[in-house]
């Protein structure tokens, strides 16, 4: 019963951040677009529409490849394919911080996926000064990698080293 209930708040939880970021995404299409940028924290944090039809950090065009489209769907589809394919094989030996940090990672990816596949590009509008615009789904990936990496790095620390061969 207890395991019924972990698999059901993960998959609660990655359609609670999939709703949300593709709520947050409507609001600024309809509210941003027209209106331009809204100071939050005036010299830190503002909210503006931005379309991405690159990659992450602009990394397509930083490297000079023209690309975007039907290609970068694709490409993301395959990246969030590989990282349920990775939660399910340590899906027995995980802790729970990584199963929660693998169930925000997968939310972000669909949240992205599903913008690529739908509009063809994906909604940024949380804008930090001096930093590129993002979206709640970006803020879930990135947190979620971090509980991963988190969650690993504790379970290495409490594993103690193998004994040196005699």
């Amino acid at each position: 019963m207890a395991r019924r209930v972990a698999k059901l708040s993960l998959f609660l939880i990655i359609l609670l951040l999939v709703g949300c970021d593709h709520a947050t995404k409507h609001a600024a299409t309809v509210h941003l677009r027209s209106s331009g940028p809204v100071d939050v924290i005036p010299g830190l944090l503002d909210l503006r529409y931005a379309q991405n039809h690159d990659t992450a950090f602009s990394l397509l065009s930083r490297f000079g490849i023209q690309g975007g489209g039907l290609a970068l769907a694709i490409m993301a589809a395959v990246v969030l394919i590989g990282l349920c394919a990775f939660w399910f094989g340590r899906r027995h030996v995980a802790e729970r911080l990584e199963h929660v940090g693998f169930a925000f990672a997968i939310a972000g990816a669909v949240g992205n996926v599903a913008d690529r596949l739908i509009r063809g590009y994906v909604v940024d509008f949380i804008h930090l000064r001096h930093y590129s615009v993002f979206n709640v789904a970006d803020v879930a990936i990135v947190v979620g990698m971090g509980l991963v990496l988190l969650s690993n790095w504790r379970a290495r620390r409490a594993t103690p080293p193998p004994a040196p061969a005699a």
